[in-house]
């Protein structure tokens, strides 16, 4: 890496404004996953509106997921790489702005292909939003805090899925499913503006190096030779695999399982995840943090004993009767979010300021590429295909082993991460 001019921020130290960027994020952050779980909790009223009598209706409609994340995969490493080059100010407001309008759309559709096509132009909006926002968190704070830190900003994962199935249950229950899309529109355009108005703070400002203004292709190569970021995108990808999976088809299992109403199931599961999620994110980031003095491979031993300990829970879900069986959900929830501010780290530690965008925004093509791109339409096939009694319970053992496989590969990761976290500082 070349050197860079020396600039006035200290570097191992929190930058000034951290808190207020860290909070504007985080809100952007609980929109984007509320929109995307608005979906998903509608999901049954839009097959019945839409594709009524259609043999292959939830294939199509899984394909609706596939369509929103093959398109923010695939255009993810582009904005990485601008987010490594340009404001990532600009680049979050633009697309916050964008997928919101994209949300609204949804609304819009008469037919199933504007469906379609809305959910791809959210997919860019949130593409533009995915590699940028992780790394300015890691240029306003020092590695010994980024776990927590992180684990703040991911947080927004399971409060925003939650009111996402919350919202989408009840303006669908009172409103109708459309409007639960249009609630989303005006909260995200203010945010997006917002984020317009903020300024970077330097590449590598909070780090032991400081970023050079442009990275060299073989900067970028030398992401194929780190083994913490190869081994945690592997992770990675097999926990987004189950979690796409669960989430989209649970409000289906649990109305099967007569758990209760669409609204009903959509409120209860959303309140859990909400509950279960924050407690677990945070929980795994102050772990991964208080355990990096003693055990150098930390994040990634978190990672992997959390998800090990979700597999058996999946499974005991699917023989655990009503209403007992929301107890086991709650510790399914909590065991499967409990690695997210880890493993997230993992990535903004290994990999250099110059080229931390990419390194994010490769992970994003990876994992959902294998992961949540792939597991909404094969489940749905699963559930569609297999004798009727068990159905819904093939899908799900298939996420839990699959949540394994996550386990192991993180375990896997343990001896490499102290030295890939220094080269990354070299």
């Amino acid at each position: 890496m070349q050197s860079a001019p020396v600039l006035d921020y200290a570097p191992n130290r929190t930058v000034p404004g951290a808190r207020a960027a860290l909070g504007l994020l985080l809100l952007i952050n609980l929109f984007n996953y509320i929109d995307r779980y608005i979906l998903a909790a509608v999901e049954p009223r839009i097959r019945e509106d839409l594709l009524k009598g259609d043999p292959n209706a939830m294939k199509k409609t899984g394909f609706l997921a596939t369509a929103f994340l093959l398109t923010y995969m695939l255009t993810a490493p582009v904005f990485g790489i601008l987010a490594d080059r340009f404001s990532r100010w600009l680049i979050i407001g633009a697309a916050v702005i964008l997928w919101s309008i994209a949300t609204g759309a949804t609304g819009l559709a008469v037919v199933f292909p504007m469906l379609l096509l809305a959910r791809v132009f959210v997919g860019v909006g949130e593409a533009g939003y995915g590699p940028a926002a992780p790394t300015l968190i890691s240029d306003y704070y020092p590695v010994e805090r980024r776990g927590s830190v992180l684990a703040w900003f991911y947080m927004a994962i399971p409060v925003g899925s939650a009111l996402g199935y919350a919202l989408g249950g009840f303006m669908e229950k009172h409103f109708g499913w459309r409007s639960a899309f249009y609630a989303a529109v005006i909260p995200g355009i203010i945010l997006g503006v917002l984020a317009l108005r903020r300024k970077d703070p330097p590449r590598g400002a909070a780090d032991q190096t400081h970023a050079p203004k442009r990275a060299s292709k073989a900067d970028y190569l030398r992401l194929l030779h780190i083994p913490s970021y190869l081994l945690d995108s592997a992770g990675m990808a097999a926990l987004t695999f189950a979690i796409g999976g669960i989430s989209y088809w649970m409000p289906g299992y649990l109305i099967y399982r007569k758990a209760g109403s669409l609204a009903q199931v959509n409120m209860l599961f959303g309140g859990i995840t909400v509950l279960g999620g924050i407690i677990a994110t945070l929980c795994g980031g102050l772990a991964g943090d208080k355990l990096r003095p003693y055990f150098s491979g930390s994040y990634f031993l978190v990672s992997g004993i959390g998800i090990l300990i979700a597999c058996p829970l999946i499974l005991l879900m699917l023989v655990t009767p009503f209403p007992l069986c929301w107890v086991v959900i709650f510790l399914t929830v909590f065991f499967l979010f409990f690695n997210t501010g880890p493993s997230n780290t993992i990535l903004a530690n290994v990999t250099h300021p110059s080229i931390r965008a990419t390194a994010f925004a490769v992970n994003i093509l990876v994992i959902h590429g294998l992961g949540d791109a792939m597991s909404p339409p094969l489940l749905g096939g699963i559930i569609e295909s297999t004798p009727a009694k068990d159905n819904w319970n093939m899908a799900f053992i298939v996420v839990a082993a699959v949540s394994g496989l996550a386990g192991v590969i993180w375990l896997l990761g343990i001896p490499y991460l102290k030295k890939d976290t220094a080269a990354a500082s070299a």
